[in-house]
């Protein structure tokens, strides 16, 4: 009896690391997230009454929304991290020293440039047609800036989540079974089938969509797994969004904002611009997606002359080592 309990608790404990192991970690990461975002709605829905300056369904509205959200699932996998997976916060990819403001810059720029090509190459092929700028004119700083807000936070909360957390504890998990290489290569392949799933509720979207946005997993992936930072990642997929949605007005994974920098209407042929879904679902985001991953090695490679899996992402600093 003695024995079995001894391999049982094996099973779900980790003796050397003193921590659960990754699946259990894992299951408590997102039973907590998951939690955490019920309460929050149903208290949202208990006093949304009572907000006068907001409106239901306007972008002001899901803005806040989204910080809301955003600050309870950043709370909760903060504190998940520090009791159950036994590390700092800044160990998720948030080490926010001058490397990694530099890299945040890198990654935001490198989305605008992917994004922008997008735009150039449809507008210079006729494929949409520019049919106003700074819509709505009535309201346009206002909407602006909370677009600006809304892809701020999703593009930290979705990181965090998928490459910070989930990414980060498949590896772990993983290693002892397939190898630095293998484990990460996995976990890379399944954090982003499942950010490419977590979009297959969006608006107009299929599996091809679904399919392209797990792709754009494997680039956001690509900078965390280098550089074991989330820099690159947040500062491309806050770009990315933005450029796409607020400055160009493509739908953003199927969604339509209020407010864009250039309102544009599209002609093009769906394969290749994404149709209402945007560009994520078309070959130009797929091609842009390609690049922008090839763009992320080559900085790298360049500025730290190192290119392999980064060894934080299978050998956890945990805290109680200090």
């Amino acid at each position: 009896m003695v024995s079995l309990l001894r391999r049982l608790r094996r099973l779900v404990w980790n003796d050397s690391e003193r921590r659960p192991r990754a699946l259990i970690r894992l299951v408590v990461g997102i039973v907590v997230v998951a939690v955490a975002l019920v309460a929050t709605s149903l208290l949202i829905q208990s006093v949304v009454s009572s907000l006068p300056l907001v409106t239901a369904g306007s972008v002001g509205f899901e803005a806040f929304l989204t910080v809301l959200s955003g600050t309870v699932i950043v709370v909760a996998v903060a504190l998940v991290g520090w009791v159950v997976d036994r590390r700092r916060f800044a160990d998720f990819g948030f080490g926010l020293d001058r490397d990694w403001w530099l890299d945040l810059g890198f990654g935001f720029g490198l989305g605008a440039a992917l994004m922008t090509l997008v735009f150039g190459v449809e507008l210079a092929l006729g494929w949409i047609v520019v049919t106003g700028t700074f819509t709505p004119e009535n309201s346009f700083l206002s909407g602006f800036l909370a677009v600006c807000t809304l892809f701020l936070v999703v593009g930290v909360q979705e990181e965090l989540l998928a490459r910070g957390y989930l990414l980060t504890n498949l590896c772990e998990g993983l290693v002892g079974w397939l190898g630095e290489r293998g484990a990460t290569a996995v976990a890379v392949l399944l954090s982003s089938v499942v950010f490419g799933g977590l979009h297959l509720g969006n608006p107009n979207a299929t599996l091809v969509s679904t399919l392209s946005i797990s792709l754009a997993g494997v680039m956001l992936a690509a900078g965390y797994v280098l550089t074991d930072e989330l820099a690159i990642p947040v500062g491309l997929h806050i770009s990315w969004n933005l450029f796409q949605g607020g400055v160009y007005g493509f739908p953003v994974s199927g969604l339509g904002l209020d407010a864009a920098v250039i309102a544009v209407e599209g002609r093009g042929p769906a394969v290749w611009t994404g149709g209402a879904f945007g560009p994520e679902a078309g070959l130009l985001g797929v091609f842009a997606i390609l690049l922008g991953t090839l763009a992320i090695v080559g900085y790298v490679r360049a500025r730290y002359r190192f290119l392999a899996v980064h060894p934080s992402l299978t050998s956890p600093d945990l805290r109680w080592r200090d």
